[in-house]
């Protein structure tokens, strides 16, 4: 699991549907923590799961990973890398088990 670090101590709600963003700030080595969790996850399988002490987001992704770079010196210089995980295609919710 790749666990962002908060504040709160409450059972997190697992979000699966609908809309949801955090935006968090972090120190280099929480940072650093966590994309290294992140990675572990993605290098053992299709399924990864985030979280803080108040949510939980598991979610089953397919490949190829979307990897986007951006660059701007307009006002601040500024660095963003925005990685994006696709649900598996022909998800309908049926399995035969």
């Amino acid at each position: 699991m790749a666990n962002l670090p908060n504040d709160t101590a409450n059972d997190p709600t697992v979000i699966t549907d609908g809309y949801f963003e955090r935006e968090v700030h972090l120190s280099r080595e929480s940072t650093a923590t966590f994309l290294h969790e992140l990675a572990d996850q993605i290098e053992s399988g299709s399924e990864l799961t985030v979280s803080s002490d108040d949510w939980k987001i598991p979610f089953e992704f397919r490949e190829p990973i979307e990897i986007e770079v951006e660059f701007t010196s307009h006002r601040e210089k500024e660095l963003e890398i925005e990685i994006e995980f696709e649900e598996p295609q022909g998800r309908d919710g049926l399995s035969v088990g």
